[in-house]
């Protein structure tokens, strides 16, 4: 006896039996319920998604003799013939072997015939997108005026190539991709009826390796119970599919969130004795990445995932503008891996690229923030210190500054906090631009300079407080007051100081003994404008 394979063994032969497309399946029950038929129906959808399966039990639920609750019935002459290849009614054509206009007029030609003895005759067109332009200009007239006793199904992955004038003469369906988990049922129940041993986590990668293609999923199922000789575990899956177990991958982004060079290639190293497509570990690397961004925006999205703890607990760890990092750093390295002298050489430049590229103020979840205190302003500025709320105690702030005099100091303070409470543009531009008058442990009272008054808004004002708030760790209220003195603002010194920087680098260039060797000998001269600070 020939061996059949899953996916034709498991071909949906009535609608309940369809998966994943509830709204087209809902749609075509209805019209069947209140005898309200379109004359041309047009599927659409990815590859193995069931167009033509839909298509096929359409055929037979309009011409059954015996609807069960406006499902195929599946034992009378119609349905038995149609499952079996040789219903008479049913004209099935490949768009993509037959594109002249003389096979398709040869086809419409008999369309003007009654049916055999079914209640229509149908024709179901695959792939109709295929078609050359005198083919459609053909059939467009018999859509338009169709015979009362033919129906016409057209499926295609590529409805854009369809004119406009067949697409406004069809009723159009647009079939979903499948999810992961609609997949993994599916390969879970057919295996159950198989009697075929199973690992829930070789289906899963299964389920995500068939990108949401039903077909392609029972494919892969089909192979993958060949290569376990009767079973599928995870080993076999993993060999199979080309891919490494989730535990390297989680090993390399928990090093890159440590920043460990060294464990980094280590991995890499052993990756690379177990498996030589370093393009695949991207991908998963790209994968993961993507559904920990997920994770930290929409936990609910990773309830019913197999590795649920490892993605939760990689979200944890990395914080969620590195992954955008890590993310667009891996998807542009993977053209880098095909101009790289070997794709290892390429996937170790990518990682270390991602370690390079991490900004070195990224919070991390591991410091020690009882050492923060040891830290002088400027220095804490600039190291990778954590930008998550710490004590206003850690830094050189008194708790109950004298109001305002213009101290230095005061100000320095002042641009240091503003550093590493991470404001948005416009709010920044707002702190920028006042002085510190006074805090303590309940009130912030800040000055603003009125010629800057247009950047103080409630929304800002809210945010400024909130990420006061949030520094010092307790509820504290904000009060700024318009001044009309010149006041020495964290603006105002970044203008100073860029100004006097720029003075530095002209007196530098006017005193250099080469520049004015070259005035001398060549009768050159500095065009204003030029020079820049280094």
């Amino acid at each position: 006896m020939s061996y059949q394979v899953l996916a034709r063994k498991w071909r949906p032969s009535n609608f309940t039996e369809v998966v994943g497309q509830d709204h087209v399946v809902k749609s075509l029950m209805n019209a069947l319920q209140h005898n309200r038929l379109h004359h041309a129906y047009l599927f659409t959808g990815t590859r193995g998604v069931g167009k033509t399966t839909i298509a096929r039990i359409l055929a037979k639920a309009i011409n059954c003799e015996n609807l069960k609750d406006f499902n195929p019935c599946g034992t009378c002459k119609v349905c038995t013939e149609l499952d079996e290849g040789r219903f008479m009614d049913l004209i099935e054509v490949d768009a993509a072997s037959r594109t002249k206009v003389e096979d398709t007029r040869d086809l419409l030609d008999n369309a003007q015939y009654a049916p055999n003895y079914a209640r229509y005759k149908v024709y179901l067109i695959d792939e109709v997108h295929m078609l050359s332009g005198h083919s459609f200009n053909a059939l467009l007239k018999t859509l338009e005026e169709p015979p009362p006793h033919v129906k016409f199904l057209l499926a295609t992955t590529d409805p854009q190539k369809i004119p406009v004038t067949v697409l406004s003469r069809c009723l159009q369906f647009n079939l979903k991709r499948l999810l992961p988990n609609q997949i993994f049922d599916q390969m879970e129940y057919i295996l159950r009826q198989e009697q075929i041993e199973s690992e829930p986590q070789a289906l899963h990668l299964l389920s995500r390796a068939a990108d949401g293609s039903m077909r392609d999923g029972l494919s892969l199922l089909d192979q993958a119970i060949v290569y376990g000789s009767g079973k599928v575990s995870t080993d076999e899956v993993n060999a199979m599919l080309g891919t490494v177990a989730h535990r390297p991958v989680e090993d390399l982004l928990t090093a890159l969130a440590d920043g460990n060079a060294e464990v980094i290639l280590g991995k890499i190293d052993e990756i690379a004795n177990i498996h030589s497509d370093f393009g695949t570990v991207l991908q998963q690397i790209l994968q993961i990445l993507h559904r920990i961004a997920l994770a930290q925006h929409l936990p609910q999205a990773v309830e019913h995932e197999f590795d649920r703890d490892m993605i939760m607990g990689l979200s944890q760890r990395i914080t969620p503008e590195d992954v955008q990092l890590y993310y667009q750093v891996a998807l542009l390295g993977q053209k880098d891996l095909e101009l790289a002298p070997d794709s290892r050489m390429g996937f170790e430049m990518v990682m270390l690229r991602m370690l390079a590229f991490k900004p070195a103020s990224s919070p991390s979840k591991h410091v020690d923030t009882k050492s923060i205190s040891h830290v002088s302003p400027t220095a804490s500025s600039q190291s990778a210190m954590p930008a998550e709320p710490v004590n206003l105690q850690a830094h050189p702030v008194e708790k109950n500054i004298t109001p305002f005099s213009g101290s230095r100091s005061t100000n320095s303070n002042w641009a240091d906090m503003i550093s590493i409470m991470k404001l948005e543009s416009l709010t920044r531009e707002l702190a920028n631009n006042c002085v510190l008058e006074a805090i303590d442990d309940e009130t912030c009272r800040l000055q603003l300079d009125a010629s800057h008054q247009q950047l103080l808004t409630p929304s800002r004002e809210k945010r400024l407080q909130q990420a006061l708030q949030d520094y010092r760790g307790a509820p504290i209220k904000l009060s700024i007051t318009i001044v009309q003195a010149e006041l020495e603002t964290p603006a105002a010194q970044l203008a100073k100081d860029k100004e006097n920087r720029q003075q530095a680098a002209v007196d530098a260039i006017n005193s250099d003994a080469n520049v004015e060797a070259l005035k001398e000998y060549f009768d050159a001269r500095i065009l204003p404008g030029t020079i820049e600070p280094v």
